[in-house]
């Protein structure tokens, strides 16, 4: 049986809502499923209630997008289900950084002929907060890419002619407020910094100096070698591991939620000492 402890909704820049996410983790047999949408929790009250009405053990989260020497860092953060308004209120100037960031890609796209409008990028982003992934999808639509990989790797990818900054936290802030408001915090996908692991370590120490609770070793992207190697210098770090998908549904539709018996499967077992750290019980055995 499997868990998969990061999964994005259409809050943020994923297609299905919290409820269809649960009901999709119990069609994929999954243990326990968490939302970790990017810089927001506007999703978890949905999830939380969708999970005990649909019998699915989930935990609310978020993932907070921050920096550490000119690095990008991801850092999940898990057990802020009773901190939800003053998160959401921390975390407005990034959305209000997300939202600046969008105006100007927006001018940039169109300067290279790639016409979108606000009111299309409004339409296909919902309710979610508007990001990169929105505006691929409108430049598949309109057949100016054929793919949302493609998209990043010509136009919206760091370096590329639309890409633009935005404000973010740095790790250092993002893991004090989560750990001040009662939660863990995870670096996410760390394989993205370096798929061969040499720049990990570093950070990976740094982090552990800061405060930084666990590490997501299991990762789609991650090798069974670079996994290993992540879970082996966490632990020497205190950190254990989880697990997740980085789900999105349609939106990047070649990330798959976890499932029993699938190809990406993170095993139960990683829960318990995400719950121990939160000072909450195991639902189940396993």
């Amino acid at each position: 049986m499997c868990v998969d402890l990061h999964t994005h909704s259409l809050y943020s820049d994923g297609s299905l809502s919290p409820r269809d996410l649960v009901a999709l983790g119990l069609e994929n047999r999954l243990r326990c499923l968490a939302l970790t949408d990017h810089d927001t929790v506007e999703g978890v009250p949905e999830l939380l209630r969708a999970g005990e009405e649909l019998g699915l053990f989930v935990l609310g989260g978020v993932e907070i997008s921050a920096t550490l020497r000119g690095h990008t860092i991801h850092v999940l953060g898990y057990g802020i289900e009773d901190s939800l308004e003053p998160l959401q209120e921390w975390l407005r100037p990034v959305q209000e950084g997300r939202a600046n960031r969008n105006r100007v890609i927006l001018g940039k796209l169109n300067d290279l002929g790639i016409a979108i409008s606000e009111e299309e990028l409004a339409a296909v982003s919902t309710d979610g907060q508007t990001g990169r992934p929105h505006f691929a999808r409108l430049m598949v639509q309109k057949g100016a890419v054929a793919s949302v990989d493609e998209a990043f790797g010509r136009y919206l990818a760091r370096g590329k002619p639309a890409w633009a900054p935005r404000f973010s936290y740095s790790a250092t802030e993002a893991i004090e407020i989560i750990h001040k408001l009662g939660g863990k915090a995870v670096w996410a996908h760390p394989g993205t910094l370096d798929p061969d692991f040499a720049a990990i370590a570093p950070v990976l120490q740094e982090l552990a100096g800061q405060g930084l609770d666990g590490v997501e070793a299991h990762y789609p992207a991650h090798s069974r070698a670079l996994r290993k190697k992540i879970e082996e210098a966490g632990a020497k770090l205190g950190l254990w591991a989880t697990g997740g998908s980085d789900f999105h549904g349609a939106t990047r539709p070649t990330r798959r939620m976890a499932r029993a018996k699938g190809e990406f499967c993170p095993p139960t077992r990683l829960l318990k000492p995400l719950l121990d750290a939160l000072g909450r019980p195991m639902p189940f055995t396993y």
